[in-house]
């Protein structure tokens, strides 16, 4: 199968939105011809992955991918190959909302969005809504102890595990890429935990993996992050970072859906350096949560 595209030129190799359209007709062809087509699942951050951090360093042109009914992926053997995957209206319309309130920690916890200005690094997951229940749930059968415990959480995008986390008494520091910085503080102020009847506290930090890791210099006794397993190349330095951060006496609590076999392969270079275990599977959005502690 061959595709011609006839306007290509130089200028348009670093034009995102013309590579993503191009991306779009040549997964739409290939499902076609193999004839594959599945229901829509939960949404999952697929725009994200068909970019690198390079090459989308704000997530902007990852924002508002397009709107065509179905999800269609390829049967391409290769796991390698990355498929598109385009969702509907009805998916994305959860992401367009401006603000989702949850019940957590005895009160309403109100995230704001900004998927139009941020895409995928803007909206409230499956696996970060899972975290902070597993969290909440954990500390009221008083099989997880946060209060007074130093937490900090990774790619904390929206911030709800770590908003939660606070709520539940620990003393959390949200990180992201400095592009994600203003809405953190955004529903830090919006869901201070002040006024939980807990003590709390809670801050907002720049952190990209691997690099500056010396601002963080003593290790902190839970770690946490929801859905950050998705781009191999970052894998190496997200390590990195979660040891730098810990000890033998650091509880990590990653939360997550696994995609692809590289999601897999990343769990097993975890186990190098941490002894892990799955505690908890939920079926029906089908996020796996595990805890790891440094070898």
């Amino acid at each position: 199968m061959v595709f011609i595209f006839p306007e290509m030129t130089v200028l348009h190799v670093f034009d995102f939105s013309f590579v993503l359209q191009i991306l779009i007709v040549i997964n739409l062809y290939i499902s076609a011809y193999n004839g594959s087509y599945i229901h829509n699942d939960q949404c999952s951050p697929c725009v994200r992955e068909i970019v690198s951090e390079n090459n989308c360093p704000d997530n902007s042109a990852c924002s508002t991918p397009p709107q065509v009914e179905g999800t269609f992926v390829s049967t391409a053997a290769n796991d390698e190959q990355m498929a598109l995957v385009v969702y509907t209206p009805t998916h994305l319309s959860a992401f367009r909302q401006d603000t989702k309130t949850f019940e957590f920690a005895g009160r309403s916890v109100t995230i704001r969005q900004r998927w139009e200005e941020l895409g995928v690094a803007a909206v409230v997951w499956d696996a970060a809504v899972v975290l902070a229940e597993y969290l909440e749930s954990s500390v009221n059968a008083q099989q997880l102890a946060i209060d007074g415990k130093s937490v900090i959480e990774l790619g904390a995008g929206t911030g709800l595990a770590g908003i939660v986390a606070a709520l539940l008494g620990g003393n959390v520091v949200l990180t992201d890429r400095k592009v994600a910085l203003d809405q953190l503080q955004a529903n830090v102020e919006e869901n201070s935990p002040k006024s939980s009847g807990r003590s709390g506290t809670i801050s907002v930090q720049e952190l990209s993996w691997g690099e500056n890791l010396q601002e963080f210099l003593k290790p902190f006794e839970i770690i946490i992050g929801a859905d950050i397993v998705y781009v191999e190349d970052t894998f190496p330095k997200l390590l990195q970072t979660i040891a730098h951060l810990s000890d033998r006496d650091t509880l990590v609590l990653l939360s997550c859906r696994i995609r692809y076999a590289r999601d897999e392969r990343f769990l097993d270079m975890m186990r190098h350096q941490f002894s892990m275990a799955e505690v908890l599977h939920d079926k029906r959005r089908d996020i796996h949560l595990y805890e790891a502690r440094l070898l």
